[in-house]
This record gives structure tokens, sequence and C-alpha cells, in this order.
């Protein structure tokens, strides 16, 4: 293996890495401090992407530029989601099994209606008839059964109504993406001159977004450390009950993680956008990724989120050198291992 095949090796995995480190450090803060596993976090990532992608296709607005314009759009959405839905789930009671009930009829309902219109495809009507559930669930704890709100739910139950609405969220986002964009794979040219660094050739749009995603993770790391908001919510991941007792709002504060994983997950979709094709299905694949990252930096560790999405980004350059069908084998291969021999990640505690 020669030099320049290292440096490819290298540098390609550095560019796709910072990418993951940004997406792991968004799922890092929205679970390991706002205690929702979301799912869906995929979705904004793509939503991240076709918004630069429209804004320059039909704008012609400079996708550098779009990342001040959809990266507040998205914080935004993040943290009015968790203002309002998460934090109604956290306040009622668990509703796991309310959600089956309304979506098994709501979703026998559809496909009958199908039926009718010669579709009949079973898989739409679940597709469909989940969020259907997931929101009249939401209508009937906001007015019959509000007489059974509580103060807080167990933080287990939480979790599990959460993690059931964000699969809800995932199909909902992605469907209107679908029907907005259709599946087909769109892109655009950006930067796209090549720069050769010691015989390795790569374009000027990577080592752009490779620049931007270390700068941008850098800077919330220095905001989490030296800024007010920032000590609040590392006072938040550590013990939730102890930062409330000394004044901290945790339910602002938990909204926030939420919105800051979400602004996150979007940028990393303007960068990602600027140097791959997109899809309307392609957040899933994200949200797996990132997962892993998580576990293999440390669950609420955003520095071992930033150092394992660059370790992962390595991994994956060095197995694709090799056999590129064996990359995503790899990723699940480290995320058993990592369970297996250090389950609180390279920088947990």
């Amino acid at each position: 293996m020669d030099l320049v095949t290292v440096l490819d090796i290298v540098i390609g995995g550095l560019l796709i890495g910072g990418i993951y480190a940004l997406i792991a450090m968004g799922l890092s803060l929205q679970y390991g401090v706002a205690r929702v596993l979301n799912i869906s976090h995929g979705e904004f990532i793509m939503l991240g992407a076709f918004a630069t992608w429209v804004l320059f296709i039909t704008f012609d607005i400079n996708p550098l530029i779009s990342l001040v314009i959809v990266g507040p759009v998205i914080f935004l959405i993040g943290f009015l989601l968790h203002k309002t839905f998460f934090r109604h789930i956290s306040t009622s009671k668990p509703v796991i099994g309310e959600i089956t009930i309304i979506g098994v009829l709501v979703s026998w309902a559809i496909y009958e209606l199908l039926k009718v219109t010669n579709v009949g495809n079973p898989i739409i009507a679940i597709y469909v008839g989940i969020p259907i559930a997931v929101v009249l669930d939401f209508f009937f704890h906001k007015t019959l059964f509000k007489r059974f709100r509580i103060s807080t739910v167990p933080q287990a139950a939480f979790e599990g109504n959460s993690l059931l609405a964000t699969f809800g969220f995932l199909y909902i986002i992605q469907n209107i993406a679908i029907i907005v964009w259709s599946s087909s794979s769109k892109g655009y040219s950006f930067l796209a001159s090549p720069v050769d660094l010691g015989g390795a050739i790569f374009a000027t749009n990577r080592l752009v977004t490779l620049g931007f995603a270390v700068v941008i993770g850098l800077a919330f790391y220095i905001f989490l450390t030296r800024t007010r908001t920032g000590k609040a919510i590392r006072a938040a991941a550590q013990d939730p009950s102890a930062a409330e007792l000394m004044g901290v709002n945790i339910n602002n504060v938990l909204a926030l993680c939420f919105g800051f994983g979400a602004l996150l997950a979007g940028l990393a979709g303007v960068l990602y956008s600027m140097c791959f094709s997109i899809q309307a299905t392609m957040g899933l694949g994200f949200t797996v990724i990132a997962i892993i990252v998580v576990v293999l930096g440390g669950l609420g560790s955003i520095p071992g989120s930033f150092l394992g999405g660059f370790i992962l980004g390595i991994i994956g350059q060095i197995v694709t050198y090799f056999e590129p069908s064996l990359s995503l084998a790899a990723y699940y291969l480290l995320f058993i291992i990592m369970l297996l021999v250090r389950p609180t990640g390279i920088f947990g505690k």
C-alpha cells in the first residue's frame, strides 16, 4: 500500500467522518440528555439536504449560506417538537398500548378503503395508520383523557413512548418527502474542482465540508463548556434533579438539547448535499450510523461522539478499500464488539 493510497483512505475517512461526527453529536444530545432515542434523527439530515438543494436549484443560494438559513429553521422545529409533543408524553400515562390499538384499527380501516380503490396495500395502510394513531392519541389525551395527566411518568415509560413516537415521525417525514420530491436521487454541482493532496485527488467541496464539520463541532463543544446555557445542559446530563434544584429550567434545557440535536443533523445534511446525491429515503441509514457512533464514543459524551465519527469514517474507508460491500457489516461488527467489551464507549463513564 503506497503513500497515495494511505492518504486517500485517511483523508477520505476524515471527510465522511466529519459528517458522522455532527450527526452523532446531535443524537448524543437528544438521547444522552433529553432521553429521546430519536429514530427519526436521520430525517432531519434529509430535510437539511433537500432544503439546501431547493435553495440552490430554485434561488441559486450558495450552500454555505444555506447553513445559516436551514440550521435555525430545523433547530426551531426540533425545539417546538420537544416543547409540545414530547413534553406531553412526559406528563401523561404510558400510551404505547393505546397507540397500538388505535394504530391497528386505523390501519385496518385504511386498508379496507384502499381495497375499494383496488390498491389494498397493507404496508401503505400501516405507514399511514401509525402516524394517525399517534396524532389521535395526542388529541385524546389533550381532551377526553386530560384528567389522567400526572406530573411525570417513569423514565422507562417515557423512553418507550418517545421511541414509538419517533418511529411515527420517521414515516410521516419520509413519506411527505417522497410525495414532494419523489424517491429518485437529487444533486447539484458545487465546488467540484479537483485538489491534489500528495498525489491523492479530492473534490474541493469535500475538503470544505471537512473544514466546516470540524469548525462546527469545535464551536459547539466550546459553547457547551464556556457558556451558561452549555453548563446547564451538562448539569442536566449529569443529574437532572440536582440541576433543577439549583435553578435550571429542565424543560427548557431538554427542549434545547433536542433542538440542538436537530440543528446539528440539519447542518450535516447541508454539508452532505454538497458532496453526494441525496434521496428522500436516506435518513434511516444515518440514524443507524449515529447510534453506532454514540455507542463507540460513549452515551452522552459530546467529545466521544465527535471523535467517534472520525474513527468510524476511517474504519469504513479501510474496509471499503478492500471490499466495498462490507463497510456496513464492519460498522455493525464494531457496534457488537463495543457492546460486549466496553458498553460505556471510549469516553463513557
